[in-house]
């Protein structure tokens, strides 16, 4: 797959410690999306990043709501909301991007998820779906066309993310082997990784291997 440098840009979804092992809310294996990020980071030209930015207390955390556990589901104001373990707390080590991870090439960072009463998966949207992140304009004005994403975690903000993407009329690729998943388990057996892929695919979104990105030049 050949990558256009005028119209192509790497998205590097919330790549912090607090996501990875040691962290808050780990993902299995999730800091070996490091070393393929920062190969990835010298065959593109451009890139954005993001981060969850929450406050101490957010609304999304279970420690917010006595008698419940993380990973139960509630009911919010804005749809079904995920309880989750205290993580990405903004202003923390762990909230930030990861320092091994070569930032020269990153251009913007999104951070998302900091307003108390509202969680934030996407890079474009707050989980209401309708507050956006400012990141659509922001690509526009620059002149990017094709998002390719990686990053933690596939099952959450890198597939809401690909999913808004798609929905704004960005051409978008997952780079499967610089993401890792959760993989929490559905109601009717299977998980959230294979939920996420069919969907996504459904909305055009590619899937490739990075070998596929780093042997092409040009």
């Amino acid at each position: 797959m050949q990558i256009d440098p005028n119209r192509d840009i790497l998205g590097i979804i919330d790549a912090q410690p607090t996501f990875m092992p040691g962290g808050e809310l780990p993902v299995a294996d999730g800091d070996g999306v490091v070393p393929v990020i920062n190969r990835l980071l010298r065959r593109f030209g451009h890139a954005f990043a993001t981060q969850d930015w929450h406050p101490a207390g957010h609304a999304s955390f279970a420690s917010a709501h006595p008698g419940r556990q993380a990973y139960e589901s509630i009911g919010m104001p804005y749809g079904q909301q995920v309880l989750w373990p205290d993580h990405g707390v903004a202003g923390t080590a762990s909230a930030a991007i990861h320092p091994d991870i070569d930032q020269t090439r990153i251009e913007a960072v999104i951070r998302k998820g900091f307003r108390p009463e509202l969680d934030s998966y996407s890079a474009f949207f707050e989980n209401d779906r309708e507050t956006p992140t400012g990141l659509e304009g922001w690509l526009r004005q620059r002149g990017f066309s094709r998002v390719f994403l990686c990053g933690l975690a596939t099952d959450f903000c890198v597939g809401w993310s690909a999913e808004d993407a798609a929905g704004l009329g960005f051409s978008v690729v997952v780079i499967e082997d610089a993401c890792r998943g959760i993989g929490l388990t559905t109601s009717d057996g299977r998980t959230t990784m294979d939920e996420t892929r069919d969907r996504l695919t459904g909305l055009g979104v590619t899937f490739v291997d990075s070998r596929a990105l780093l042997t092409n030049a040009g």
